[in-house]
């Protein structure tokens, strides 16, 4: 098997990881979501945005999952995933190192991880996506190499 194709290979698995976690957490957090909200507002940064956060996580999410099950969008998915789980990770190393009650807002079975175990989970999926993402990177420089020398692709 060709290095392309483990790469391409590893992109399906992981876009298809992504949706099942997505669609998990986000309809998990849709379902209890006073539930969700509750452990929000026990948030120190980000309590005031309650309200709001509580709802628009759990759309994001359910949105991410749509986009990487679709072709055309599945680049911007992984992309979302990438910025979705960064966001997350910090928010958890922030919580971590300067927070002493961690509230878990967590949706279903994910919420019986420790922080710990979560920063390691987050990790291993932003890994993925940065590995699938180098598939779209390299074919797009393959193109731009061709265009510069004006040879026909």
């Amino acid at each position: 098997m060709k290095k392309n194709e483990i790469i391409n290979y590893i992109t399906i698995v992981t876009c298809y990881l992504l949706v099942f976690l997505f669609t998990y957490t986000g309809v998990s957090k849709l379902i209890d979501h006073e539930v969700f909200e509750a452990a929000i507002l026990r948030s120190p940064i980000i309590r005031q945005q309650a309200p709001i956060i509580s709802w628009l996580i759990p759309v994001i999410e359910l949105l991410i999952a749509v986009m990487l099950l679709l072709q055309q969008y599945r680049k911007v998915g992984l992309l979302l995933s990438l910025l979705l789980l960064i966001i997350f990770t910090a928010y958890i190393g922030y919580m971590i190192l300067f927070i002493p009650n961690l509230p878990c807002s967590c949706g279903g079975v994910l919420k019986e991880l420790s922080w710990g175990n979560h920063l390691l989970f987050n990790s291993f999926f932003i890994l993925l996506i940065l590995i699938s993402l180098s598939s779209f990177l390299k074919h797009k420089l393959f193109i731009a190499i061709n265009r510069t020398s004006r040879k026909p692709v």
